[in-house]
Order: structure tokens, then C-alpha cells, then sequence
């Protein structure tokens, strides 16, 4: 009954890590539960992406596999060609696309290699290896940052992409433009670099790199962006990336066909034909997010400067202890090993309830 089955998977299966994604808060009595684990906008989408999706009654039709109508709203509100984007399932099944698309196995069997800071975004090796190719994996710099010194040092000849992770997803930092363009002068031009911006309209920094900038300079530059995020429409998986020509004509080769459903292209020209309405949301997150900066800074926690929807606390080997406090306050948060914590902007109360939290918990000492 227990003997292994003839069908066997590929052993990449045995050396990819597990994605884990952020859990619901389990209930405690007598407070109401927040989940500040997924990086999700609290407010969700505006009134008019749920007009839109009450009115939808195509269900029984296959999508547009081009999501043409929802490429020539991003065209317009961009200034990108429609041509050069391609729809995916959020940003990550964009970013699939395009890893699947010029990483993998060399005809002599030995793997591409994929570079980006660690720790980053965690499906990041999940991807690239399933690929086939194999991922360098390079340090963050002491404040949480990418090392782009150290990353333009990995290449070799078998690199193929670099990912740039924008605010940096779990520990928040922007790269800003010079530090971009900088790091682009020694990227060989055969190697694709992906700017990852998923969270790039909360960004405040002034100096703060601008993908589609930086895109319209050089021709080895991918952009990647999610309605997922800011928009608020996580679960109908809408991304994009943006690419020049002689990238996309590869990419729509492979590129998942009907990924984007119609319903979520038409949510997304909604949010988009309502932006305004969006960004007033994305302020009080933004203004939520600077509340929270400094009340932790106020009870003595430390944390990196944070331009996205969430922040890092290095806990090293303190962070199970503070996920199961969290959990006795009915807030989920998002533990990684014996690293830190990263912690959404969620409700007021959310937010409030976190901070008495790190009050109580006690901010971390030099040495842990």
C-alpha cells in the first residue's frame, strides 16, 4: 500500500522550498481577528470594480487571451506601447512568463542562472528553479537592502535575468534611480534585468527608482506590476509585465493562455478609470503605514525604512515567540524561520492593537 508508485515527478520537486502563504487569524474571544499577513489593502477595490463585477455575465465565455481591452487602458495610462504588455495571473504569473521564457536548461544541460537579493519575495526560487535554472542567491546588506554591488559581482556567463524586488518584499527599502542605473552599466546587455514593483504605488521616497523611467532608457529592462496590491484585487489575479519587442515577441509565446479572466480585466479598467478613488486609499495606508514607523520607533523597535504596504521587524531567533503573541491578540502575521516578521498595514485598530503588542513584546536588543 506504501510502496512508491511508478509515476514519479521531476526531482526538482525534492529542492524547491514550500510557498507559504499568509494564514487567517485563528479566533480569540472577546476581539475582532485582522489578518496582517498577506500584504492585502484593508479597504479592497473601489465601488466601481464591484459595479463591474456585478454587471459581468460572460461567465460561460472564454476571456480574450490578450486581455486586448484591458492592455490599451494600461497603454494609455502608461505611455507603453499596448504591444509591449502581457497580462498574467498577478505579477507573479507574469514573472513565470518570463523566467519559463529565457531561463531554464542550456542545450548542454547546464542551468541558466537567475540573480536576486535574499531575503526577497519567497516564490522568487520556487520559479527559477522549477525552470531549471538555478538561482544566485545574494545577501542584503545589513540595513535590508539589496547589495547591488554584490549582485553585479554574481554574473557569469550562464546569467540570464536579474530581479530587482522594489520595495523589497518582506523587508520594505526602495532602490533608487542612480543606484539602478548604476548597477546597469556593468548588467552585460543579453542579460534581462526585472524590475518587481508590486507595491509601487505606496512609495514616497522622492528619489525612489520608476521602473517604466528606467525601462524607457534601456532596452535589457522588464518591468513587472500587479493589480493585486494597491488596486485591491488580490483574488482576481491581474498583472502585468512590460517589455521591448525583441523581449515580448518570446514572451507571448509562452505566455499562459486566458490567465486573466474577463472579469478580472474588466475590475482592473474599472480601478484604473478610477484611480483617483484608488490613491485616496492607498494615502490612508500610506499614513497608517508612517503611524506605525513611528510608534515602533517610540517603544524602541528599529525597523528598515519601509515604502511599501507592510514592515520588517528583525526578530532572528525571536520571531515564533512573536507570531504566537500576535496570535493571542487575534492578529495573524507573516513569520519566516528564525528571521524577522513582517507585518502588514492593516485596520486602525489592527495597527493600534500590533503596536501595544511590540510594546509589550519589547523591541530586540543588539543581540537579539
Amino acid at each position: 500500500m506504501n510502496e512508491p508508485h511508478p509515476i514519479r515527478p521531476r526531482p526538482v520537486l525534492g529542492r524547491l522550498p514550500a510557498y507559504a502563504a499568509g494564514k487567517p487569524p485563528a479566533p480569540v474571544e472577546g476581539l475582532v481577528s485582522y489578518k496582517l499577513a498577506s500584504n492585502e489593502n484593508p479597504y479592497g477595490p473601489v465601488p466601481a470594480v464591484r459595479r463591474a463585477v456585478e454587471r459581468f455575465d460572460a461567465i460561460a465565455r472564454y476571456p480574450d487571451p490578450l486581455s486586448t481591452a484591458l492592455r490599451e487602458r494600461l497603454s494609455a495610462h502608461l505611455g507603453v506601447a499596448a504591444q509591449d504588455i502581457v497580462t498574467g495571473a498577478g505579477s507573479l504569473g507574469a514573472l513565470t512568463q518570463i523566467i519559463t521564457t529565457f531561463a531554464g536548461t542550456g542545450e548542454d544541460g547546464t542551468p541558466d542562472e537567475v540573480i536576486f537579493a535574499w531575503r526577497s519575495f519567497e516564490a522568487y526560487p520556487i520559479v527559477v528553479r522549477s525552470s531549471g535554472a538555478r538561482d544566485v542567491q545574494v545577501p542584503l546588506t545589513a540595513d535590508f537592502r539589496h547589495d547591488l554591488e554584490a549582485m553585479a559581482a554574481a554574473i557569469t556567463e550562464r546569467t540570464r535575468v536579474i530581479l530587482l524586488c522594489t520595495p523589497n518584499n518582506p523587508t520594505g527599502p526602495v532602490l533608487t534611480t542612480r543606484e539602478v542605473e548604476d548597477f546597469l552599466a556593468k548588467v552585460p546587455q543579453h542579460v534581462l534585468v526585472v524590475i518587481d514593483e508590486a507595491y509601487q504605488e505606496f512609495v514616497r521616497q522622492p528619489d525612489a527608482v520608476d521602473g517604466l523611467d528606467v525601462f524607457s532608457r534601456h532596452s535589457n529592462v522588464a518591468v513587472l506590476r500587479t493589480f493585486s496590491k494597491a488596486h485591491g484585487l488580490a483574488n482576481l489575479r491581474v498583472g502585468y509585465s512590460v517589455t521591448h519587442p525583441h523581449v515580448t515577441q518570446y514572451l507571448r509565446v509562452l505566455a499562459t493562455p486566458f490567465a486573466v479572466s474577463s472579469l478580472a480585466e474588466q475590475a482592473a479598467i474599472a480601478s484604473l478609470d478610477h484611480l483617483e478613488d484608488v490613491m485616496e486609499r492607498v494615502d490612508i495606508v500610506v499614513a497608517e503605514r508612517q503611524k506605525m514607523v513611528a510608534g515602533l520607533a517610540e517603544a524602541g523597535w528599529s525597523v528598515p525604512e519601509t515604502q511599501a504596504n507592510f514592515v520588517w521587524l528583525d526578530l532572528g531567533d525571536r520571531t515564533p515567540g512573536f507570531v504566537e503573541a500576535a496570535a493571542r491578540q487575534a492578529l495573524s502575521v507573516r513569520g519566516f524561520g528564525t528571521e524577522g516578521v513582517r507585518v502588514s498595514v492593516g485596520e486602525r485598530e489592527a495597527n493600534a492593537r500590533f503596536l501595544q503588542l511590540c510594546r509589550e513584546f519589547g523591541a530586540p536588543s543588539d543581540g537579539q
